[in-house]
């Protein structure tokens, strides 16, 4: 559970304190840190000191002490030293440290296990308010659910950056169900300004990966606020739902927030048939996917400036009058006049239906 990295850090720390050497090894004898060469020599001693009863044991120059965790063996310590009643001393007490670090640990990774399985709503009721009690975490508190994107893992330090802006707040929950994203569970101190607040963290975390060519694919999203932790997997959900209509709907923004969604939240939960039958409704002969870059970006533009011809035709550098007769032909060939407002909300919503057609389509390459 203890990384050896973990260890090495450890008895390095402990070796520059009290200028003697230390070893940590398995029950098999087999070293995982040390300050000292020829740990491997010792591995006989280690292994039998394992297997036996005693908890310390002096061997030589060298004080064997057990760490345990919940009474199942975990590692041996030895420590050496000249002076034998100081060695011991020093033993006992990194032995403890190393038992206190497989504590804290072993609590972390439950407590890690305990948030991806109230995600993905794997716990009962009871279940989650009795591992929350257990674990000390807060049943009633202010907390939302922030995803983070990355193009790819290849770095593997994408874990480590998000962590970083988060610093060490031990309310939040940095972890990941899946290799795609990273998973926040955010703990607010209090609801007021709370996404202004989400909005700042999330730039934060996007600039965290500017140093990184494919910067612009990092992408995060986030839920509502819930105020008790049985409702965290529902803002992961709604987090989860940002993330994906983000990608249909805005392209262009690497933040999106569920409560910004606006239609796009409903398109995305159109099945598709029905979304072939409403696009086969309202362009018998022509969908608007067929349209050529001309005839689209006067569309867009012409959205853009809600439905004024003048505004319209001044961005686009042409006469009133071509941007007129775009939109006559555009009428003749849809039967919809996109100045007249029921016609233009039918062709925007068609427009957002045939996005997110394409989108799921290409999901399934």
């Amino acid at each position: 559970m203890i990384s050896n990295q973990i260890l090495q850090k450890t008895v390095d720390g402990l070796a520059e304190i009290t200028k003697a050497d230390f070893a940590v090894l398995d029950s098999d004898g087999v070293s995982l840190a040390s300050t000292f060469a020829d740990v491997d020599t010792y591995a006989g001693e280690a292994g039998d000191f394992a297997r036996s009863s005693a908890d310390s044991q002096t061997i030589a120059d060298c004080h064997f002490f057990k760490v345990y965790d919940d009474k199942q063996l975990e590692f041996v310590v030895l420590v050496r030293g000249d002076d034998e009643a100081q060695s011991s001393t020093i033993g006992r007490m990194a032995a403890f440290q190393i038992e206190e670090l497989v504590v804290a640990y072993k609590e972390r990774f439950d407590k890690d296990n305990f948030i991806k399985n109230l995600l993905l709503d794997n716990l009962l009721l009871v279940d989650i308010y009795n591992r929350a009690k257990k674990l000390h975490v807060d049943i009633e508190a202010n907390r939302v659910v922030m995803l983070v994107e990355c193009a790819s893992f290849t770095d593997g330090d994408e874990m480590d950056r998000v962590r970083n802006v988060f610093g060490g707040r031990s309310r939040d929950f940095v972890t990941a169900v899946d290799e795609n994203n990273i998973i926040v569970v955010r703990y607010l101190d209090s609801p007021d300004n709370a996404y202004e607040e989400l909005e700042r963290t999330a730039r934060v975390i996007v600039d965290s990966f500017s140093d990184r060519p494919d910067s612009d694919r990092v992408r995060v999203s986030y839920g509502t606020v819930v105020s008790e932790l049985k409702d965290v997997s529902r803002s992961y959900k709604e987090a989860a739902m940002a993330l994906d209509v983000g990608k249909i709907f805005f392209k262009e923004h690497q933040i999106i927030a569920y409560s910004v969604l606006g239609i796009g939240r409903l398109i995305y939960q159109l099945p598709i048939p029905l979304c072939k039958m409403f696009i086969q409704e309202i362009f018998e002969k022509k969908s608007p996917d067929e349209f050529d870059e001309e005839t689209l970006t006067t569309i867009n533009k012409f959205f853009e400036n809600s439905l004024n011809v003048s505004e319209t035709s001044r961005q686009l550098y042409i006469h009133r009058n071509t941007l007129v007769y775009r939109l006559d032909k555009l009428q003749k060939s849809t039967g919809l006049d996109l100045r007249v407002f029921e016609d233009a909300i039918t062709f925007k919503i068609a427009l957002m239906v045939v996005e997110y057609m394409k989108y799921m389509e290409d999901l399934k390459y």
